[in-house]
């Protein structure tokens, strides 16, 4: 390849706005591959064993901090994003009802891994062929969407895409949380972006008050041992019973720190239709989805999100927000129905279940506050 010019380059650039708006990203940036001073703090969240059992994440250390032994070749990294929230996402009436399952809002539509990386394939190859034709040679892009030791939120926040905030999600300005991130490691120069966003948190600690399970020890440090997200979606033994009650009617992820969030008030819901919420998920009562067999959980979870945490886990989720919601009839027969068809594991969370029944809690003070906020605060239809 002809080793173009920065003017050549500037060019590639805006073609590359523009490929990526057509594709349904909402922004890119452009970062370079300097995130050494990002390891001693991801070292020390390890040993402090924040990771709970994400193995993984001890894995590989050195291609996090060295995109290019990721990707030889690497140069630049092209960032993302893509807005998820669904219309009619009705954040407060879900949490509000403990008869009903929430689910993350991220999870009622299509999976993002499968949307993201084949629209970031489509990216890669515009630029292949335009690489080919202009500089003689095709360009050598890989795409990442959450399946690599990548560090997508800072290498997001040096390509201007917004700032790490307290609860360690990504913040922009004008989208808040509500969106998915992905990379294309390039063999290009392309010209970093030198504007970085301004962490605008400021004095707020809205999300470490409202998190249900207080997992964000401090700001910016998140707990995944008591994280409601990794609790029923990463974690595949058993929940710790102090947990189980804080855990509520949540049975896949959790959103209360996005939802409490006011820079979330400026986020408008996409027009993506992958992203919507499915016929499934509209209606969820959870003794309905404690009755699926497994082969109705697999159908109904095919291209979702939701299938890759399996049956077993699905159950074990579901027999706790069950223990959390309120004592009737129908709630005891599914669960003593349930109870020896799946594994053990399944089984201790029913045992708990049954017993928490004959003297069902009240809904937790945090989550009564985040359903009042939501009503208030937050400008779109949440009921």
């Amino acid at each position: 390849m002809s080793a173009p010019s920065e003017t050549e380059l500037s060019e590639l650039t805006n073609l590359i706005r523009q490929w990526s708006k057509s594709l349904g990203f909402a922004d890119v940036g452009f970062s370079d591959l300097q995130l050494a001073h990002h390891k001693p703090a991801f070292e020390q969240w390890l040993e402090a064993g924040y990771h709970g059992t994400m193995s993984f994440l001890e894995r590989n250390g050195e291609l996090r901090f060295q995109p290019e032994l990721l990707h030889p070749n690497t140069v630049s990294i092209i960032s993302v994003r893509m807005d998820y929230l669904p219309h009619d996402a009705r954040f407060a009436s879900d949490l509000d009802d403990p008869a009903q399952a929430y689910i993350s809002r991220y999870a009622v539509g299509r999976d993002y891994h499968k949307v993201m990386r084949k629209r970031l394939k489509q990216l890669a190859d515009k630029i292949q062929h335009y690489c080919g034709d202009h500089f003689g040679e095709p360009s050598d892009g890989r795409p990442f969407v959450d399946s690599a030791p990548v560090l997508e939120r800072p290498v997001a926040e040096k390509a201007g895409l917004g700032w790490v905030g307290k609860h360690s999600l990504l913040l922009n300005n004008d989208a808040g949380s509500w969106f998915f991130l992905g990379e294309l490691m390039i063999n290009l120069p392309l010209p970093v972006n030198e504007i970085r966003a301004v962490n605008q948190c400021g004095d707020c600690v809205a999300c470490l008050k409202i998190c249900p399970t207080n997992a964000i020890v401090k700001p910016y440090v998140v707990d995944a041992n008591r994280c409601i997200s990794y609790l029923t979606i990463e974690h595949d033994g058993a929940i710790d019973q102090e947990l189980r009650p804080l855990i509520g009617n949540r049975i896949y992820g959790c959103d209360d720190c996005q939802l409490i969030c006011p820079w979330n008030r400026q986020a408008e819901p996409t027009d993506e239709p992958d992203y919507q919420h499915r016929p499934v998920w509209q209606h969820h009562d959870l003794v309905t989805l404690m009755s699926w067999d497994e082969t109705t959980f697999l159908n109904n979870t095919a291209g979702s999100p939701i299938r890759r945490i399996g049956y077993e886990r699905w159950q074990r989720n579901i027999a706790i927000a069950l223990g959390n919601g309120p004592s009737s009839e129908a709630a005891l027969a599914i669960l003593k129905q349930q109870r020896g068809h799946v594994s053990e594991l399944v089984d201790e969370h029913i045992d708990w279940a049954l017993a928490q029944l004959q003297q069902p809690p009240a809904p937790s003070r945090k989550t009564a506050r985040l359903v009042r906020a939501i009503r208030t605060g937050l400008p779109r239809d949440a009921d």
